[in-house]
Protein backbone atom coordinates (compact mmCIF):
# COMPACT_ATOMS: atom_id res chain seq x y z
CA UNK A 1 0.00 0.00 0.00
CA UNK A 2 2.85 2.36 1.15
CA UNK A 3 4.22 1.81 -2.42
CA UNK A 4 1.61 2.42 -4.09
CA UNK A 5 1.20 5.53 -2.54
CA UNK A 6 4.54 6.77 -3.46
CA UNK A 7 4.49 6.05 -7.40
CA UNK A 8 0.81 8.19 -6.87
CA UNK A 9 2.41 11.02 -5.39
CA UNK A 10 5.33 11.61 -7.83
CA UNK A 11 3.01 10.52 -11.15
CA UNK A 12 0.22 13.76 -10.47
CA UNK A 13 3.50 16.37 -10.83
CA UNK A 14 4.81 14.52 -13.69
CA UNK A 15 1.54 15.01 -15.29
CA UNK A 16 1.56 18.62 -14.26
CA UNK A 17 4.84 18.98 -15.54
CA UNK A 18 4.42 17.60 -18.83
CA UNK A 19 1.05 19.56 -19.10
CA UNK A 20 3.02 23.18 -17.92
CA UNK A 21 5.91 22.60 -20.48
CA UNK A 22 3.05 21.78 -23.21
CA UNK A 23 1.09 25.10 -22.87
CA UNK A 24 4.49 26.96 -22.53
CA UNK A 25 6.27 25.46 -25.26
CA UNK A 26 2.70 26.61 -27.33
CA UNK A 27 3.76 30.43 -26.67
CA UNK A 28 6.16 30.77 -28.75
CA UNK A 29 8.69 33.87 -28.63
CA UNK A 30 9.76 36.46 -31.03
CA UNK A 31 13.10 35.48 -32.01
CA UNK A 32 15.34 37.51 -34.43
CA UNK A 33 16.79 35.91 -37.67
CA UNK A 34 18.38 37.48 -40.58
CA UNK A 35 15.38 38.07 -43.39
CA UNK A 36 16.39 37.40 -46.70
CA UNK A 37 14.68 38.83 -49.74
CA UNK A 38 11.45 39.78 -47.35
CA UNK A 39 8.94 41.74 -48.52
CA UNK A 40 7.35 45.18 -47.68
CA UNK A 41 4.40 47.25 -46.82
CA UNK A 42 3.46 50.55 -47.69
CA UNK A 43 0.30 52.46 -47.75
CA UNK A 44 -1.66 55.35 -46.48
CA UNK A 45 -4.45 55.72 -43.44
CA UNK A 46 -7.49 57.37 -44.42
CA UNK A 47 -10.31 58.67 -41.84
CA UNK A 48 -14.06 59.22 -42.68
CA UNK A 49 -16.44 60.36 -40.62
CA UNK A 50 -17.42 63.02 -38.51
CA UNK A 51 -14.48 64.44 -36.21
CA UNK A 52 -15.48 64.69 -32.54
CA UNK A 53 -15.03 68.11 -30.65
CA UNK A 54 -11.32 69.34 -29.40
CA UNK A 55 -10.96 69.01 -25.71
CA UNK A 56 -11.01 71.92 -23.93
CA UNK A 57 -8.38 72.01 -20.94
CA UNK A 58 -8.67 74.79 -18.78
CA UNK A 59 -4.82 75.93 -17.79
CA UNK A 60 -6.38 78.51 -15.34
CA UNK A 61 -7.82 75.72 -12.85
CA UNK A 62 -4.94 73.15 -13.13
CA UNK A 63 -1.56 73.24 -11.40
CA UNK A 64 1.24 75.18 -12.53
CA UNK A 65 -1.02 77.18 -14.05
CA UNK A 66 1.10 80.36 -14.59
CA UNK A 67 3.77 78.48 -16.12
CA UNK A 68 1.54 75.79 -18.47
CA UNK A 69 -0.24 78.95 -19.82
CA UNK A 70 3.09 80.97 -20.62
CA UNK A 71 4.65 77.71 -22.01
CA UNK A 72 1.15 76.04 -23.48
CA UNK A 73 -0.68 76.85 -27.00
CA UNK A 74 -3.17 78.32 -25.34
CA UNK A 75 -6.41 80.83 -26.82
CA UNK A 76 -7.08 84.00 -25.13
CA UNK A 77 -9.15 82.48 -22.51
CA UNK A 78 -6.03 80.32 -21.61
CA UNK A 79 -7.77 77.11 -22.83
CA UNK A 80 -5.57 74.29 -24.40
CA UNK A 81 -7.48 72.80 -27.38
CA UNK A 82 -6.74 69.17 -27.76
CA UNK A 83 -7.29 67.18 -31.15
CA UNK A 84 -7.05 63.29 -30.20
CA UNK A 85 -7.76 62.70 -34.04
CA UNK A 86 -5.38 64.63 -36.32
CA UNK A 87 -6.52 64.33 -40.61
CA UNK A 88 -5.16 66.62 -42.95
CA UNK A 89 -7.35 65.70 -46.49
CA UNK A 90 -8.94 62.29 -45.29
CA UNK A 91 -5.12 61.04 -44.18
CA UNK A 92 -4.88 60.55 -40.56
CA UNK A 93 -1.89 60.66 -38.45
CA UNK A 94 -0.86 58.34 -35.50
CA UNK A 95 -2.30 55.39 -36.31
CA UNK A 96 -0.39 52.52 -35.47
CA UNK A 97 -0.46 49.58 -38.36
CA UNK A 98 1.40 46.12 -36.95
CA UNK A 99 1.04 42.74 -37.86
CA UNK A 100 0.02 40.10 -36.08
CA UNK A 101 1.36 36.36 -34.97
CA UNK A 102 5.05 36.72 -36.66
CA UNK A 103 7.10 34.75 -34.00
CA UNK A 104 10.58 35.60 -36.09
CA UNK A 105 12.22 37.78 -38.27
CA UNK A 106 14.14 40.99 -38.55
CA UNK A 107 15.76 42.38 -35.40
CA UNK A 108 14.06 44.53 -32.83
CA UNK A 109 14.89 48.46 -33.16
CA UNK A 110 17.47 49.47 -31.06
CA UNK A 111 16.90 53.19 -29.72
CA UNK A 112 14.73 53.82 -27.08
CA UNK A 113 11.01 55.40 -27.16
CA UNK A 114 11.69 58.96 -25.57
CA UNK A 115 8.57 60.04 -23.63
CA UNK A 116 8.93 64.04 -23.11
CA UNK A 117 7.36 66.29 -20.84
CA UNK A 118 7.55 69.36 -22.40
CA UNK A 119 5.52 72.68 -22.49
CA UNK A 120 3.16 71.16 -20.53
CA UNK A 121 2.43 68.67 -22.78
CA UNK A 122 3.36 65.07 -23.43
CA UNK A 123 5.33 63.72 -26.91
CA UNK A 124 4.64 61.58 -28.83
CA UNK A 125 0.82 61.69 -28.55
CA UNK A 126 0.97 57.79 -30.05
CA UNK A 127 3.29 54.98 -29.87
CA UNK A 128 4.40 51.40 -29.49
CA UNK A 129 5.66 49.59 -27.03
CA UNK A 130 6.65 45.93 -26.15
CA UNK A 131 7.31 43.92 -23.08
CA UNK A 132 10.82 44.00 -21.59
CA UNK A 133 13.16 41.04 -22.52
CA UNK A 134 14.39 38.94 -19.48
CA UNK A 135 17.94 39.85 -20.73
CA UNK A 136 17.04 43.62 -21.35
CA UNK A 137 16.10 45.60 -18.42
CA UNK A 138 16.80 49.49 -19.53
CA UNK A 139 16.83 51.53 -22.70
CA UNK A 140 13.47 50.91 -24.19
CA UNK A 141 11.11 53.76 -22.58
CA UNK A 142 12.35 57.12 -20.84
CA UNK A 143 10.84 59.64 -19.92
CA UNK A 144 12.30 63.35 -19.44
CA UNK A 145 10.92 66.72 -17.65
CA UNK A 146 11.93 69.40 -19.93
CA UNK A 147 9.79 72.13 -17.89
CA UNK A 148 11.33 73.98 -15.85
CA UNK A 149 10.42 74.59 -12.28
CA UNK A 150 7.30 72.23 -12.35
CA UNK A 151 6.91 68.87 -11.39
CA UNK A 152 5.61 65.78 -13.14
CA UNK A 153 5.18 62.46 -12.70
CA UNK A 154 4.74 60.17 -14.73
CA UNK A 155 1.91 57.06 -14.05
CA UNK A 156 1.88 53.99 -16.94
CA UNK A 157 -0.69 51.62 -16.69
CA UNK A 158 -2.69 49.12 -19.57
CA UNK A 159 -6.22 49.80 -20.34
CA UNK A 160 -8.38 46.32 -20.92
CA UNK A 161 -12.31 46.00 -21.50
CA UNK A 162 -12.31 46.14 -17.51
CA UNK A 163 -8.95 46.27 -16.24
CA UNK A 164 -6.64 48.65 -15.41
CA UNK A 165 -3.36 47.81 -14.40
CA UNK A 166 -0.95 50.18 -13.14
CA UNK A 167 2.66 49.69 -13.79
CA UNK A 168 4.80 52.29 -12.80
CA UNK A 169 4.37 55.97 -10.38
CA UNK A 170 7.81 58.31 -10.89
CA UNK A 171 8.67 61.44 -9.93
CA UNK A 172 10.27 64.13 -12.23
CA UNK A 173 11.09 67.09 -9.72
CA UNK A 174 12.76 69.40 -12.35
CA UNK A 175 13.86 70.29 -16.00
CA UNK A 176 16.11 67.67 -16.96
CA UNK A 177 15.05 64.85 -14.72
CA UNK A 178 14.77 61.28 -16.36
CA UNK A 179 13.35 58.32 -15.72
CA UNK A 180 13.79 54.74 -17.75
CA UNK A 181 11.02 53.10 -17.00
CA UNK A 182 11.50 49.45 -19.14
CA UNK A 183 12.26 47.50 -15.89
CA UNK A 184 8.66 47.76 -15.45
CA UNK A 185 7.59 46.43 -18.79
CA UNK A 186 8.35 43.05 -17.97
CA UNK A 187 5.30 42.30 -16.46
CA UNK A 188 3.17 43.36 -19.66
CA UNK A 189 0.83 40.14 -20.28
CA UNK A 190 -0.51 39.19 -23.96
CA UNK A 191 -3.51 37.99 -22.62
CA UNK A 192 -4.10 41.01 -20.48
CA UNK A 193 -2.64 44.03 -21.89
CA UNK A 194 -2.90 45.88 -25.44
CA UNK A 195 -3.81 49.38 -25.21
CA UNK A 196 -0.89 51.02 -22.89
CA UNK A 197 -1.49 54.74 -21.40
CA UNK A 198 1.03 57.12 -19.92
CA UNK A 199 0.00 60.19 -18.27
CA UNK A 200 1.43 62.74 -16.09
CA UNK A 201 -0.52 62.46 -12.73
CA UNK A 202 -0.34 66.40 -11.83
CA UNK A 203 -1.51 67.42 -15.82
CA UNK A 204 -4.20 64.84 -16.39
CA UNK A 205 -4.00 65.89 -20.35
CA UNK A 206 -0.74 65.07 -20.59
CA UNK A 207 -0.48 61.67 -22.04
CA UNK A 208 0.45 59.38 -24.19
CA UNK A 209 -1.33 56.29 -25.88
CA UNK A 210 0.49 53.33 -27.12
CA UNK A 211 -0.38 49.75 -28.52
CA UNK A 212 1.44 46.72 -27.45
CA UNK A 213 3.30 45.01 -29.89
CA UNK A 214 4.71 41.78 -29.68
CA UNK A 215 7.45 41.75 -32.88
CA UNK A 216 9.06 44.48 -34.82
CA UNK A 217 6.43 45.09 -37.66
CA UNK A 218 5.08 47.83 -37.10
CA UNK A 219 4.41 51.76 -38.02
CA UNK A 220 2.88 54.67 -37.22
CA UNK A 221 1.31 57.04 -39.84
CA UNK A 222 2.75 60.42 -40.39
CA UNK A 223 1.23 63.64 -41.32
CA UNK A 224 0.17 62.43 -44.67
CA UNK A 225 -1.32 59.20 -43.26
CA UNK A 226 2.01 56.86 -44.84
CA UNK A 227 3.17 54.29 -43.05
CA UNK A 228 6.14 51.36 -44.35
CA UNK A 229 6.58 47.80 -42.60
CA UNK A 230 9.59 45.98 -44.24
CA UNK A 231 11.71 42.95 -44.08
CA UNK A 232 8.55 40.81 -43.63
CA UNK A 233 9.28 36.80 -44.18
CA UNK A 234 7.20 36.01 -47.22
CA UNK A 235 3.56 34.55 -46.15
CA UNK A 236 -0.09 35.21 -45.43
CA UNK A 237 -0.91 37.28 -42.44
CA UNK A 238 -3.16 39.63 -40.45
CA UNK A 239 -2.68 43.62 -40.40
CA UNK A 240 -4.54 45.65 -37.75
CA UNK A 241 -4.09 49.45 -37.93
CA UNK A 242 -5.52 50.56 -34.34
CA UNK A 243 -5.98 54.38 -33.43
CA UNK A 244 -6.79 55.03 -29.53
CA UNK A 245 -9.77 57.45 -30.28
CA UNK A 246 -11.15 55.58 -32.81
CA UNK A 247 -10.48 51.55 -32.91
CA UNK A 248 -8.80 49.29 -35.00
CA UNK A 249 -9.55 46.82 -38.14
CA UNK A 250 -8.12 43.92 -39.18
CA UNK A 251 -7.17 42.84 -43.01
CA UNK A 252 -5.48 40.02 -44.45
CA UNK A 253 -2.28 40.21 -46.80
CA UNK A 254 -0.31 38.12 -48.59
CA UNK A 255 3.39 39.01 -48.71
CA UNK A 256 5.89 38.10 -51.56
CA UNK A 257 9.35 37.36 -52.11
CA UNK A 258 10.86 41.22 -52.27
CA UNK A 259 7.69 42.47 -53.47
CA UNK A 260 5.66 45.63 -52.16
CA UNK A 261 2.14 45.25 -51.18
CA UNK A 262 0.41 48.72 -51.24
CA UNK A 263 -2.43 48.69 -48.44
CA UNK A 264 -4.49 51.41 -47.87
CA UNK A 265 -6.56 51.84 -44.92
CA UNK A 266 -9.20 53.26 -43.69
CA UNK A 267 -10.99 53.91 -39.71
CA UNK A 268 -13.46 53.69 -38.47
Amino acid sequence: MHKKFKIGFWVLPLILVVSTSTVFAKRAKYTEVEVTNGGSITGVVKFKGEMPPQVSVNLNNEKNSEFCLEAADTNEKGELLINNIEIKDESLKDAVVFIEHIEEGKPWAKRALKIDFKNCQAFPKTAVIRKTPKTKTRSLVVIENHDSGVLHNPMGFSIGEKTRKIFFKKWLLNKGARVDVSKSLKFIKKERDSHFYIECEQHLWMSVSSRVVWNPYSDISKKDGSFKIDQIPPGHYRVIVWHPYIGEKAIEVDISSGGTTQLDLTLP
